[in-house]
């Protein structure tokens, strides 16, 4: 409404309000009418001057009303929630972490935890973890840096970038070692490193072209992003990361289309000629419900082998490392079928389900090994800032892909959960891991139990612009 309709719809009451008790003539009336007329146009003329000289999306281009300028230029107030320490006081504005030029943003994560195996296991090693690997031990498993500019197609900008650096255990995890990367100490910090174009086809085509994170697998390399602390099994058997080109394409807006050819898994730099490939379906008919269909194609065999204290002037070297090529190198495949899906049934109850069956072959009439199984989630939000989380997976290792040797793993873990602050998480977990043979470490070198049963404390700190999933 313009501020001339609003103030002619109030003026008859207030010109009542200010006369004497007899209603006015309407003669009189009629003239008053016509005075005020005249200076609500000055004043409308006035206002719109003043948009003209504000730049867009300011507070007076926004609300033309008086009223509606006022709130628009009022200064945010951050909500308080009732159970507070500071609820009594004064709600002050939050600041927001500040992005570099060309919208660049910085954000920082520090994950740590202090854990407890009662296996007391010989050298304090948690047996199958991909992070929490320490016991009674103070540990750092992950600081990172993440710089991002993403695209933004809406101003026109369809190119974009991403690095994290990442450094504690987690990168002697995440980065491999050299029976499946030739030069993991190369790389070892680079976790994520790559360019971003959206192709103007159809839709808009996504193509990255560097190293990522993979999306086999459920779980992810982010703490604050899982619904658990320690991570699956799944999470530790599945890649990693790739290095190549991906692309992405709304086929709808329900069904993306995935698709990436790599140097293989976990292999920054190639070890052999084979390019691997993969190919998925990311549905989401709606806002609750997500479900991905994975397959991955690949051949994860060197056909060469580092001979890092050789002398010989006769191999060839690589960067000054010699080499020595693999005759009749193996060249069984690895085929990778992955399913996951998240349902939040409720705002405060979330159910997810992952399923995977992996066959490699060390030769192509090799018999093949097979790892197989699944995991599933529940997390229930009981307030804003507390949550339950519950997670059950079992993984048959036939072959020992996985572990070495031939068993059945099932864990079980619950999750505590407080959200202290934005962007600071307490986690306190408890974890029992068992198999059908002994395996998990003891106090006595050589001597091996069935099950291990673990009490972790995560403690995440994370800052920066970048909302999650990161």
């Amino acid at each position: 409404m313009s501020l001339q309709k609003l103030v002619l719809l109030c003026a008859p009451t207030i010109l009542w309000a200010q006369t004497d008790p007899a209603p006015p003539s309407p003669a009189d009336l009629a003239k008053q009418i016509a005075q005020m007329n005249v200076i609500i146009q000055q004043l409308q003329h006035r206002v719109d001057e003043l948009e003209a000289r504000q730049p867009a999306g300011s507070p007076l281009a926004i609300g033309t009303a008086v009223g509606e300028t006022a709130l628009m230029d009022s200064p945010p107030v951050r909500a308080v929630e009732p159970n507070s320490q500071i609820a009594s006081q004064t709600a002050q504005p939050r600041s927001e972490p500040a992005t570099l030029p060309g919208g660049t943003s910085l954000n920082l994560l520090l994950d740590t935890y202090y854990g407890y195996n009662f296996n007391n296991p010989i050298g304090r090693v948690n047996r199958l973890r991909a992070y929490d690997v320490l016991s009674n031990a103070f540990s750092l498993n992950q600081a990172t840096l993440v710089i991002e500019n993403p695209p933004d197609v809406a101003h026109g900008k369809r190119w974009g970038a991403r690095l994290d650096l990442q450094f504690g255990q987690a990168t002697a995890t995440l980065q491999g070692n050299p029976a499946n990367e030739p030069r993991p100490q190369v790389f070892r910090n680079i976790f994520q490193a790559y360019g971003t174009y959206i192709v103007p086809v159809g839709n808009g085509l996504t193509v990255d072209f560097g190293k990522w994170a993979s999306s086999l697998g459920i779980e992810n390399n982010f703490t604050q992003d899982d619904i658990n602390y320690s991570r699956s099994y799944w999470f530790d058997f599945l890649p990693f990361y790739h290095m190549g080109a991906r692309l992405s394409y709304p086929l709808t807006s329900a069904v993306t289309l995935n698709y990436w050819v790599t140097n293989g898994t976990q292999q920054t730099e190639p070890f052999n000629d084979f390019k691997d490939q993969f190919g998925g379906l990311t549905i989401q008919p709606n806002k609750n419900f997500s479900w991905n269909v994975n397959y991955y194609f690949g051949q994860e065999h060197p056909d060469f082998v580092f001979f890092p204290n050789s002398t010989d002037p006769s191999l060839p070297t690589l960067q000054g490392e010699p080499f020595l090529p693999i005759v009749n190198a193996p060249k069984g495949k690895l085929h990778i079928f992955d399913s996951y899906a998240t349902w939040q049934t409720t705002p405060k109850l979330t159910l997810a389900l992952e399923a995977d069956y992996v066959i490699e072959r060390l030769f192509t009439n090799s018999y093949p090994d097979r790892t197989w199984g699944g995991a599933g989630y529940i997390r229930y939000q009981f307030s804003p800032r507390n949550a339950i989380a519950g997670r059950a997976e079992y993984l048959d290792d036939q072959g020992g892909l996985f572990t070495g040797i031939t068993q059945a793993l099932k864990e079980t873990t619950v999750t505590l959960e407080q959200k202290m602050a934005e962007g600071f998480l307490l986690r306190e977990e408890w974890r029992r891991d068992f198999s059908n043979q002994p395996y998990f470490y003891t106090n006595r070198l050589g001597v091996l139990k069935r099950e291990q049963n673990t009490a972790t404390l995560g403690l995440v700190w994370w800052f920066g612009p970048k909302k999650s999933p990161w």
